[in-house]
């Protein structure tokens, strides 16, 4: 019935504070594929699975924090080599949860992006 995950939505305040992030600092494609939507925001291909940015200041889903609470809403995304994805967040200056060991069977780091949001990164 279900073939994939087609696109996560993340709700942002600032759209190009946002697009920094995920472009500069994460180093995510954007699609060049968004309609012109009656809001700001971007859509970022990752693998088949796209990320889109809506900025929406008053937003539901806003958390309020960028305290990294692993338990707490996030999406996840596979990376390749975990210690590259670390080495780049420590040059940007990102603060980060490392779980090298944890109840899984991959190496976890979470991020938030400036808004709150928490992204899980695994290998």
């Amino acid at each position: 019935m279900y073939e994939s995950l087609h696109h996560v939505s993340v709700i942002v305040t600032d759209i190009d504070r946002a697009k920094h992030f995920y472009g500069e600092v994460l180093g995510f494609e954007e699609s060049p594929d968004r309609p012109d939507f009656d809001f700001p925001g971007a859509w970022y291909q990752v693998g088949a699975t796209q990320i889109h940015l809506i900025a929406y200041e008053e937003g539901q889903t806003l958390r309020g924090t960028t305290d990294i609470d692993s338990r707490d809403g996030h999406f996840a995304v596979r990376v390749r080599d975990v210690e590259a994805f670390i080495e780049r967040m420590e040059k940007h200056e990102v603060e980060m949860l490392n779980k090298p060991v944890n109840k899984t069977e991959w190496h976890q780091v979470y991020i938030t992006d400036p808004d709150g949001n928490i992204i899980e990164f695994n290998r």
